[in-house]
């Protein structure tokens, strides 16, 4: 099968399209004919090796997963004698992060657990953008932010891909949600729901006098203090992504003032969960969520989904077919 392959951490250069054994089937795994996958961050960790401590799980001196990929959409092709929930022929999608990775191939052997039954109403494509950018979305949401209906919720980076996902399941749950972008995007937030949008290029909503009861740094630089003076009595912040300084401020800071004070502010990282998956499929089935996509590769063209996907401006989901 051909497949994405690299042996060292770099630039997207480091990445071969190359021929390779197909994988074998275990008795409590599922082969997958893969016919989309998707970019996320974690990929871009997987590529570079960065940050450092994130080596401890993907390999010290070169990657311990020789393919990477997470995010994927296909059809089963077989199943192990074990499996109790898919039967060939089933189109699937999932995400493959704790399960070995391997996304960025034709074919992938993978855990039952990493998978669901994909969304009817969607397409192998447009699937494989949803499982990663939606589970962190819903989880940083739900259980680190404690999201209840009526809040006022602030997403920033809205139009990224766990942007985009944050806002529609947010407005699920019931809250009141402010999108921050640039201009160019806020036409998207409002097609998928936005109460209200802010563009950053013209106002800085950490001055403003608006209160928000969750805010989601999705991305951004502003300082823990800066969003902990738009929060209100009880708020919570939760960091999702944005610079390294920002993520270093979310994790050595916040738990202080988490001590000192009833604002809560922290960092998150979303684990792959199937449940979660099967309820972000059942939002999508109900059009409540629904992927936002960008950009769509060949598998061939994977350094120019890499490069462009590094640039940080992508409106939703780049996409790679398979």
């Amino acid at each position: 099968m051909k497949a994405i392959v690299y042996n060292k951490y770099g630039t997207p250069d480091v990445l071969k399209l190359t021929e390779v054994e197909k994988p074998s089937l275990g008795d409590n795994q599922v082969l997958v004919k893969v016919h989309a996958a998707s970019l996320n961050y974690g990929n871009l960790v997987l590529l570079k090796g960065e940050p450092f401590l994130a080596r401890f799980a993907f390999g010290l001196l070169k990657p311990k997963y020789s393919i990477p990929g997470g995010d994927i959409a296909g059809r089963v092709e077989a199943v192990g004698k074990n499996v109790k929930q898919f039967q060939p022929g089933d189109e699937v999608f999932g995400d493959l992060s704790l399960s070995g990775w391997g996304g960025f191939a034709e074919y992938v052997s993978v855990s039952e657990n990493a998978l669901a039954i994909k969304p009817a109403n969607l397409s192998f494509e447009e699937a494989a953008a949803v499982p990663m950018a939606s589970v962190t979305a819903l989880q940083s949401l739900r259980d680190k932010g404690k999201i209840q209906p009526g809040h006022k919720v602030l997403i920033n980076g809205a139009s990224g891909g766990v942007g985009t996902f944050a806002v529609q399941i947010a407005k699920s749950l019931g809250a009141e949600v402010t999108g921050v972008c640039s201009t160019r995007n806020l036409d998207i937030l409002e097609s998928i729901g936005a109460d209200h949008t802010i563009d950053y290029s013209k106002e800085n909503f950490t001055e403003n006098i608006e209160r928000y009861d969750l805010i989601l740094g999705v991305n951004g630089h502003h300082a823990m203090s800066a969003y902990r003076r738009v929060l209100s009595s009880n708020g919570v912040f939760v960091h999702v992504g944005g610079s390294g300084s920002q993520m270093f401020q979310a994790m050595a800071l916040g738990p202080w003032i988490s001590m000192t004070g009833k604002k809560k502010m922290g960092s998150f990282l979303q684990r792959a969960n199937q449940q979660d998956l099967i309820h972000i499929k059942e939002l999508v089935e109900k059009g409540k969520v629904k992927p936002v996509i960008d950009r769509s590769y060949q598998l061939s063209e994977i350094h120019e989904a890499f490069r462009y996907f590094e640039e940080g401006h992508a409106q939703g989901k780049v996409v790679i077919t398979v």
